[in-house]
């Protein structure tokens, strides 16, 4: 079985978790209502996507 010849420090396995952070999402304006909507998804408020009605909203 592996095991480690020396103690990890701290400053290391600080620095490796330092990556396990969580990303912001990130969102693009719609062109027809100008809500904050994901990017390459219908617009939840209007429901058009890349210029056309894709679904009905009321």
């Amino acid at each position: 079985m592996a095991v480690p010849k020396r103690k990890t420090s701290r400053s290391k396995r600080d620095s490796r978790r330092a990556q396990h952070k969580v990303k912001l999402v990130n969102l693009s304006e719609c062109p027809q209502c100008h809500q904050p909507k994901l990017p390459h998804c219908v617009c939840p408020n209007c429901g058009y996507y890349k210029g056309r009605e894709v679904i009905e909203v009321e």
